[in-house]
């Protein structure tokens, strides 16, 4: 008897750490980061049935039982087939998942506030509908994979402040055809976005305001002496500087550029500005770029131990808004010249 007890613990024992160690190899894979594609298989995917599913089972319960207590042969019939129909919708839900390949997209640049768009692209063999693409608790983002070749879809994830924002793990998800079971599977492929302060505007570059060449802004003031180019019209410009023989032969409405020789250039530096805090001194510097890419000045923006030097365009505005997302502030009170609270006037 004392053998027969033993030979069945050791039994048990082994399936369970049969059992328990692809479990754990389970969970820790699903916070691993993928690299390239990966193709959705039995061991990625997990299924667990629905609220709906749950319910099902206890109506099934029920008329089980009754047709027992009063021998109801077609209760019997009835019971099984919808019991074989649940468990064909089961295979039915893993199968919309299986094989799935799935491969990561871009992620453009936010401002602080706004929501990343991070790109997952499904593709698979025959027609998978009803997927499911999230990230934690946001509403998701449903794709149907109807015809051949790979469908993009976003995902998106709130950016609430600025620098790098790395989500991890996003969930495919579906719950085809009956809702009674949800399948699911997890993949991180370390993607990231870059998030740049959330600008504040702080002035305006059409009044000509100035400081002197030591401070921190220097703006010129659009004239009417020099000719620079044409740009797309917008709301305010001056009817008298609209190009009209121009945009006749254009599909937009252009308007003349002028300037006045001699002007200054833009710098925007981060030691002039008076604010206590730090993120606020970013998201400032942050609308003086916008603004003056907006008004096509050139600028220049000075920070602690970098400085970029004036130029214009997409390009320049990248740089400068990458350097104030990707900006660190050790030893901010000696770098940039912050007058503590101890420190008096006078």
């Amino acid at each position: 008897m004392e053998i027969g007890v033993n030979s069945w613990l050791k039994f048990l024992m082994t399936i369970s750490i049969q059992r328990l160690f692809p479990l754990l190899a389970n969970l820790i894979r699903t916070r691993r980061i993928d690299g390239g594609a990966v193709v959705l298989d039995r061991k990625r995917i997990y299924i667990l049935p629905t609220r709906r599913g749950l319910l099902f089972a206890v109506f099934l319960l029920a008329m089980l039982l009754g047709s027992i207590n009063y021998a109801l042969s077609l209760g019997f019939v009835l019971t099984f087939l919808l019991a074989g129909l649940g468990l064909v919708g089961m295979l039915h839900t893993y199968r919309n998942l299986a094989g799935v390949r799935i491969t990561a997209g871009g992620a453009a640049p936010v401002f602080a506030g706004e929501a990343a768009q991070f790109y997952l692209c499904l593709e698979a063999a025959g027609q998978r509908p009803a997927l499911g693409l999230a990230w934690k608790k946001q509403p998701p983002q449903w794709v149907d994979l109807l015809e051949p070749g790979a469908h993009c879809a976003p995902v998106s994830v709130p950016a609430t402040q600025r620098g790098w924002l790395t989500p991890g793990r996003f969930t495919l998800f579906t719950r085809f055809p009956l809702g009674l079971f949800h399948a699911w599977s997890y993949v991180n492929f370390g993607s990231r976005c870059l998030v740049y302060p959330k600008p504040i505007a702080s002035l305006d570059l059409a009044q000509g305001e100035s400081a002197d060449q030591s401070g921190a802004l220097t703006t010129h003031i659009e004239g009417a002496e020099d000719f620079t180019g044409l740009r797309e019209y917008r709301l305010g410009d001056a009817p008298r500087h609209v190009a009209w023989k121009t945009s006749t032969k254009s599909e937009k409405l252009l308007t003349k550029q002028f300037s006045t020789p001699g002007a200054a250039t833009l710098w925007f530096d981060f030691n002039t500005l008076t604010d206590p805090d730090i993120e606020t001194r970013l998201s400032r510097l942050a609308g003086m770029v916008l603004e003056a890419e907006h008004m096509q000045q050139a600028y220049g923006l000075r920070l602690p131990n970098i400085e970029i030097a004036p130029d214009l365009g997409e390009a320049q505005c990248a740089r400068c808004l990458r350097a104030l997302a990707l900006f660190r502030k050790p030893n901010i009170d000696s770098a940039t010249n912050i007058p503590s609270p101890s420190q008096g006037e006078g």
